[in-house]
């Protein structure tokens, strides 16, 4: 097998362990009771896992208006890449309704299906979903603020699998970095996840707030950046990293990934390190795409052990996201990001400000 298909089999893996962290620890939410998932809509979910990763491994290619079908026994012999993207997604397709019968979920609600479908769309274009969810979530109330970070990172999961298995296959970046990297990435998240999981609601509505000005930030500079003409950081040419550039790269990915816990977005910093280090800013998809696959399945599973989420405003961003991602990836070419972006940083702004008011608000009330 070739490298990137020997890393698609490792992810693979972290689906599987995702998939088992959901149905081992999953509970019924309040005022409903488990129950034996239907057989048919295990059924349905394996066939609609068999097609999207039949997708997202490259198997469905769209161009000029048409499709082109491609087999897993192509004519330079077995895509075993694609195989292992059938399989994980595969995987994920018959759990999602045996974790909705277990956890006494019908189905989310629109509004819930509806962020998980527009934050993954925009989310596979580099926007970033954690911030946009946090600030949506944060409005409307549809997530305790203690259990945002959580149900992040578990609802998103998914989705972010699907975006690595497209971009680590079709971006070109050396492999020796991108799995140092994302090796990296998935340590500072199983660090942070392990504190996080457990914080009070004040700790995580301070520590939200904090970090979606950071956010805020990075989205700023980059917009700026942008538009500038001739950007400050405009990035290299290299697929890869050596020596201390290297470990500079470790360094970061690792902070970047214990961030992630924390609802802070890898995707705006991680393609801002990647430029700083000298790097192709086009290798940054696989790497912070890639290290967001790897690493949110461990974070997941922290969050799981605790109970730290909430079950159906996360399945909504599974069941809308996975779609959503595969639609953007391959149907959409380019968009006014950057006009997105603005939008991105009032929202993310004002709710960055409204977590920072409601941890002033609870000064008196005792810790959760």
């Amino acid at each position: 097998m070739s490298p990137k298909a020997w890393l698609f089999l490792a992810l693979g893996l972290f689906v599987a362990y995702y998939a088992y962290s959901w149905l081992k620890h999953v509970k019924p939410a309040e005022g409903t009771q488990s129950r034996p998932a239907s057989p048919a809509a295990v059924a349905i979910g394996a066939i609609l896992g068999i097609v999207f990763g039949w997708m997202a491994g490259g198997g469905f290619v769209f161009e000029n208006g048409g499709v082109t079908l491609t087999m897993p026994m192509g004519p330079d012999g077995l895509n075993i890449g694609m195989l292992i993207a059938i399989g994980a997604i595969t995987i994920l397709g018959v759990a999602v309704p045996m974790i909705m019968a277990k956890g006494g979920v019908v189905w989310p609600k629109p509004a819930e299906l509806g962020i998980g479908t527009v934050t993954n769309f925009f989310d596979t274009l580099g926007i970033g979903s954690y911030a946009p969810t946090t600030a949506v979530w944060k409005a409307t109330k549809i997530v305790d603020d203690r259990l945002i970070p959580g149900s992040l990172t578990i609802g998103h999961t998914p989705p972010t699998i699907a975006q690595a298995f497209i971009f680590i296959a079709i971006v070109t970046v050396d492999f020796t970095t991108l799995v140092a990297l994302l090796a990296a990435a998935v340590a500072g998240a199983w660090l942070g996840a392990g504190v996080v999981s457990g914080w009070s609601k004040r700790n995580v509505q301070l520590g939200m707030g904090v970090t979606l000005l950071i956010a805020a930030s990075l989205f700023i500079f980059r917009n700026l950046d942008e538009m500038r003409g001739t950007p400050m950081i405009p990035g290299g040419m290299a697929e890869g990293l050596t020596g201390g550039l290297l470990i500079a790269g470790l360094v970061g990915n690792f902070i970047l990934g214990a961030l992630m816990t924390l609802g802070v977005g890898l995707y705006a910093p991680c393609l801002i390190m990647i430029s700083l280090l000298g790097m192709n800013p086009t290798t940054a998809f696989p790497i912070m795409m890639g290290s967001c696959a790897f690493l949110m399945p461990i974070a997941g599973a922290r969050f799981l052990e605790k109970g730290s989420y909430a079950l159906r405003p996360s399945l909504g961003l599974t069941l809308g996201g996975v779609p959503a991602v595969l639609v953007a990836a391959l149907l959409v070419k380019s968009l006014p990001l950057t006009a997105v972006r603005w939008l991105v940083v009032i929202v993310v702004l004002y709710t960055s400000v409204s977590m920072l008011r409601s941890y002033r608000a609870s000064a008196n009330e005792p810790s959760a």
